[in-house]
């Protein structure tokens, strides 16, 4: 038997923090005279789920176009995998909040137009796009056009397309807001599910605090604009994988809701006292 006092206290290993995938540092956008965002600084780890709420007009869709390369900041610097961020990029996935398939072409067409843009051979593109339809849950729904898919099928083939390019970061504006609350917790659920198979850095912006906890590993709070900046930055330490529905009963769900709204408020009553 052995002596207890013999046995060997092996000290723990630390687990090294995630490289960072996006690098947002003192950015500013400013449109004329009009300071949207001011000296924002952020870092998304690689397979980190971040999710930035605040204030109606407080410059958050302005911060994903400044990732995706659709808007040139005015200062600081934006940058993927330690490259600066120059014109659109093709490295990212782009949820939207508004339908963006193409009307006259089918779930399957929509769903392989990023590997067309990227002269993937027309076989091996359609054998992607099916399997990813199949993934999203709409196997046999390829021919359908999008007048003819549910809202909530709709958006299937919208993160089907956004997802089957293998993007390095995932951006999504207020992806499900259109939604009716049960289909929306469908998408949530889905939508992590698919994220856990094969972790990206994944950047989004919503409303609504409740969808911004159960989803993310990190919220962000920003201030009420112009010349919005962070003013919060929670961890969310709630267990992997989740169910987006049952997880809001849990205390500490409770209690992170209460510490971030606690600064969300401010923010949003500011942001109603500017506007009258």
């Amino acid at each position: 038997m052995l002596n207890p006092r013999s046995r060997v206290e092996l000290e723990p290993v630390p687990v090294a923090p995630p490289q960072t995938k996006v690098a947002i540092e003192g950015l500013k956008m400013a449109f004329g005279d009009y300071v949207a965002v001011r000296d924002v600084n952020l870092r998304v780890g690689d397979g980190e789920f971040l999710a930035i709420v605040g204030p109606t007009g407080c410059g958050k869709s302005t911060i994903l176009n400044a990732i995706a390369g659709l808007l040139e900041p005015s200062g600081g610097s934006v940058s993927i995998g330690g490259d600066p961020v120059a014109g659109v990029q093709r490295r990212i996935g782009y949820l939207f909040q508004q339908e963006a398939l193409m009307p006259w072409k089918t779930a399957l067409e929509n769903v392989e137009i990023g590997l067309t843009f990227r002269k993937v051979p027309v076989d091996d593109r359609r054998a992607q796009a099916r399997a990813w339809l199949a993934k999203v849950g709409l196997r046999g729904m390829e021919g359908r056009y999008p007048h003819e898919l549910s809202g909530g099928q709709r958006k299937r083939v919208q993160m089907a397309q956004a997802l089957i390019t293998r993007p390095e970061v995932i951006l999504m504006d207020e992806p499900f807001s259109a939604l009716d609350i049960h289909t929306r917790h469908l998408m949530q659920s889905e939508l992590l599910a698919l994220w856990q198979e094969d972790r990206r850095a994944v950047v989004m912006i919503t409303h609504d605090l409740e969808e911004a906890i159960s989803l993310a590993d990190r919220v962000c709070v920003l201030s009420a604009g112009p010349e919005s900046s962070v003013v919060g930055d929670f961890k969310v330490t709630l267990d992997r994988p989740r169910d987006v529905a049952e997880i809001k009963l849990e205390p500490e769900f409770t209690e992170l809701y209460r510490d971030i709204w606690s600064t969300l408020k401010r923010e949003v009553e500011k942001s109603h006292a500017y506007a009258k």
